[in-house]
């Protein structure tokens, strides 16, 4: 997988999991807005959107409406990333059969959420980390590293990895995932920077390249995207 032909953005989700539209805002960094109509091709999927120019998805013919949580993309096969979802976004969320969600905030999760995980058999594992927005803050690597054995776990797949906006957390957790994936860090930074986007840390970067990776490289490891 090409970080050219990454998109941060739910649309090549919404083609391959069948959900029939969504409300498209709340976006930043390079995300598509409302009324983008992209055309986003990769491998066989060619997708055209067209939403309304004032930006309002409406039902039709008493179709579900799918809303995804914000900053949400897919990682890899059977992995993706977000902020934290919404009870509006539970209906999404079901349309990934999800095995398992990685919540990286410290706090109590919300109880509507751990209601519907329950309700559909999804484990929660949470690792909580400060999103303090302090400059030079440790992030805890032993953390990152407990957190990564648990997605490169194939039996918790598919799987979603959220914070509470999907940049800093996330970004750090997705990063040394892609440095097992051997991808070269300008490219592992460009990603970052997709979805941090202005919030951009050089101490997240830094914690990425730094970050060791040789304790993983003895598990088993299964990927669809090739180093880039």
């Amino acid at each position: 997988m090409n970080p050219s032909q990454h998109f941060p953005t739910p649309f090549f989700c919404i083609q391959k999991f069948g959900a029939k539209a969504m409300k498209a805002d709340n976006l930043d960094g390079d995300m598509c807005t409302a009324n983008e109509a992209p055309s986003l091709m990769t491998g066989d999927i060619s997708l055209q959107l067209n939403f309304p120019a004032n930006g309002d998805v409406t039902e039709r013919d008493g179709e579900e409406i799918l809303v995804p949580p914000l900053n949400f993309a897919m990682v890899d096969n059977g992995i993706f990333r977000s902020g934290f979802p919404d009870s509006a976004n539970l209906g999404f969320l079901k349309s990934l059969r999800l095995r398992s969600v990685i919540c990286l905030c410290p706090e109590p999760y919300p109880e509507a959420n751990s209601e519907f995980l329950k309700a559909n058999g999804i484990r929660l594992f949470q690792f909580g980390i400060d999103g303090s927005k302090e400059p030079f803050v440790n992030i805890p690597e032993e953390t990152i590293r407990e957190a990564l054995k648990v997605v490169l776990d194939v039996r918790n797949q598919p799987l979603l990895i959220h914070c509470k906006r999907g940049k800093h957390r996330t970004g750090c957790l997705v990063g040394c995932f892609r440095r097992l994936q051997r991808w070269c860090l300008s490219s592992v930074f460009d990603e970052y920077q997709r979805f941090a986007a202005s919030k951009a840390r050089l101490s997240d970067q830094r914690f990425i390249e730094l970050f060791d990776i040789s304790s993983l490289k003895q598990l088993p490891l299964s990927f669809s995207c090739s180093r880039p």
